[in-house]
């Protein structure tokens, strides 16, 4: 039995080598600045992720397989992709929560047919929920097809993703609600994308556009699970800590920058910097400590068969506590580099807009206080809440 003592990353580290792990996250944060382009799609990147395995890691019988209790060493991983690239990290976490939803909601045949499609062709995979007005209906014309029309948007990864997952509205057949199908893009008419949708403060490179799918015929096969799965509880809000490791990932990293860059320039012995580096070193690593957490005990309340809104309460209070310790560290490290540090070719600009830019997640505030309304309702005393 694996020792609870053990940290996350010790755990991590037992399956993966960790020295390809260092070399695969410096190697993307020395190429960050050359993907760092508006519409842009890290493909370079992405093929290094597949050399090292990772595009697979969590499917059956991989170092990171769903069906084992190892959401903490997958929070870790997140974590450090994050550091080397935040829209690597974003698409990827987007990868790994599709091919989640196909473990958990899939047949058989669909895991098999999928899982094939990562192993054997490397295909990307991708969530996209997001939407406006004009947004997803799944129409039934019969015979097993449906036809899809309405628009996505911030589809990250855009047209380099071969099996999008999208959901929309099921009509017209003997079952309806928020469907989810999945895509074969080599296997349909070009899907239209609006690029202009696209310019953002940061996080240019994770190509976030609006995709129009009117007109794409899926057939039954390509639906994934029953309406309403994509919205069940504890899986979809429970998922925030996933992002919330990608976006530590990125405090890190600027955390690891202002030290080289006061290095740099001799500023070591500063009191007042070394203050302000004592305290970004304590936040990332309390961020950590949120993600140990919140990976044992989703692991352990699932495992338990917990109620859903326990582990959407700590998920939702990791994320939220993720997102003040990014903050406070950009105010930071913007205060120790000053302005000379924010202009590029070095790293912070980059970092500052991408981690601004994706602390921008849905619903901040409902998040928040269901976390609340949890511990309102509940009158055992705090502890006895979580443990």
């Amino acid at each position: 039995m694996m020792d609870s003592s053990t940290t996350p990353a010790t755990r991590l580290t037992e399956r993966i080598n960790p020295q390809l792990i260092n070399q695969l996250v410096q190697r993307l944060a020395d190429y960050a600045p050359q993907s760092d382009v508006e519409g842009a799609f890290p493909e370079n990147e992405f093929q290094w992720l597949a050399d090292a395995g990772l595009l697979g890691i969590t499917l059956p019988d991989q170092e990171l397989d769903f069906n084992q209790p190892q959401t903490g060493e997958l929070l870790q991983l997140l974590k450090r992709i994050g550091s080397g690239n935040l829209s690597v990290g974003r698409l990827y976490e987007g990868h790994l929560n599709a091919l989640l939803l196909i473990h958990l909601f899939g047949t058989t045949e669909q895991q098999k047919r999928y899982y094939a499609d990562v192993i054997d062709h490397q295909r990307l995979f991708s969530v996209w929920n997001t939407q406006a007005d004009d947004g997803v209906r799944i129409h039934a014309v019969g015979a097993g097809r449906y036809v899809l029309k309405g628009a996505k948007t911030f589809c990250s990864g855009a047209g380099w993703i071969q099996r999008p997952l999208i959901t929309g509205e099921l009509i017209g057949a003997d079952r309806t609600g928020w469907q989810m199908c999945i895509v074969p893009t080599e296997s349909v008419k070009a899907i239209p994308q609006d690029d202009r949708f696209w310019q953002p403060l940061g996080m240019r490179s994770s190509a976030s556009f609006k995709l129009d799918f009117t007109g794409i015929e899926v057939n039954e096969h390509d639906l994934l699970g029953a309406p309403g799965d994509y919205l069940r509880q504890p899986y979809f809000s429970g998922g925030a800590i996933r992002f919330a490791a990608v976006q530590l990932g990125a405090a890190e990293a600027l955390v690891n920058e202002t030290r080289t860059y006061l290095n740099n320039l001799n500023r070591i012995s500063d009191p007042f910097q070394q203050a302000r580096v004592a305290e970004m070193a304590c936040l990332v690593e309390s961020g950590s400590q949120w993600l140990t957490s919140a990976g044992d005990k989703t692991d352990a309340w699932l495992a338990q068969h917990a109620e859903a809104d326990k582990i959407v309460a700590y998920a939702n209070m990791t994320r939220t506590a993720i997102e003040q310790i990014c903050l406070r560290t950009l105010e930071l490290a913007e205060r120790s580099v000053g302005a000379r540090g924010l202009l590029r070719p070095l790293p912070f600009e980059r970092i500052h807009r991408d981690l601004s830019m994706y602390l921008r997640q849905p619903a901040p505030d409902a998040a928040l206080t269901q976390t609340g309304h949890y511990v309102l309702q509940n009158l055992s005393r705090i502890h006895d809440l979580w443990h």
